[in-house]
């Protein structure tokens, strides 16, 4: 695979911000919450300043998009940024990580000219560091992987998540979970959509669909399933943006099986 300097960094920082969640892993941590139900911890923003120090450390003058310091104000600065921008998911399942369950990753994605061309996740405790550059393929430790070839939604294993929204909207959530848990294999709803993303992209879910997510959760996680043969867009069946509110990714060949079922869906 090639391995360019701006990913040998992002590597170094996910697995640096990695090795300092492991260390926490199953320890007590205080908790605060930025909403009702979004949780924030010491681990998040320790993790974020890691990432962020390595990352200046090699490029000085960096723009970040990272969670923790988010403002919804600059989203369209962000969305028409032509430069190089890292994209930061510093923990990604800060549930999970809070409550002992091992699936959570730290996310790193780089924007250039309006376009992810790096993603790398990296999940600590099971030990899986994912990489897709642009145009050179889609890796699980060091292994080139692609998407399943699993075509009959019968026979597939799909993946999702509810939102924070889901205590005040829940009927979107529900109904999608419904109609495709009868139609399918099995459904997992494990609470990381990167994670979520990277095991469509080495072919462990066949497929993956979720609304309400900001651009760090789905950054590197939609270029590996692109570079694994997969397909992503949005519920109406669009090329899909990471400023974009759903998403749909899959192996492609049981992609309109999914947008049948959530296509009429509108984000509000």
């Amino acid at each position: 695979m090639k391995v360019g300097y701006f990913t040998t960094v992002a590597i170094e920082a996910a697995l640096a911000a990695g090795e300092f969640l492991k260390n926490l892993y199953r320890k007590e941590i205080a908790v605060n919450y930025k909403g009702d139900r979004n949780p924030v911890t010491f681990a998040d923003i320790e993790s974020q300043r890691i990432i962020k120090e390595i990352i200046l450390k090699n490029f000085k003058n960096s723009v970040f998009l990272a969670e923790e310091d988010f403002n919804e104000l600059n989203i369209e600065y962000y969305r028409n940024y032509e430069d190089y921008l890292w994209i930061i998911d510093p923990l990604d399942g800060t549930v999970n990580f809070r409550k002992g369950f091992p699936f959570f990753c730290v996310s790193i994605a780089l924007q250039y000219k309006k376009e992810i061309v790096l993603g790398v996740i990296y999940s600590p405790v099971l030990n899986e560091l994912f990489i897709a550059e642009k145009g050179s393929g889609a890796y699980l430790n060091d292994e080139r992987i692609y998407v399943s070839k699993t075509n009959e939604l019968k026979k597939s294993v799909l993946a999702t998540g509810f939102s924070y929204a889901l205590a005040s909207n829940p009927e979107p959530h529900i109904t999608f979970f419904k109609e495709l848990s009868v139609k399918t294999e099995a459904i997992r709803r494990a609470g990381s959509a990167a994670i979520d993303l990277a095991y469509v992209a080495c072919g462990i879910f066949d497929g993956f669909w979720e609304f309400d997510l900001k651009p760090w959760d789905t950054a590197a996680g939609y270029l590996l399933v692109l570079e694994a043969n997969g397909k992503v867009t949005t519920y109406q069946n669009k090329n899909y943006s990471i400023y974009d509110k759903t998403i749909v990714a899959s192996n492609g060949l049981i992609h309109d099986y999914i947008i049948d079922i959530v296509k009429d869906y509108e984000y509000q």
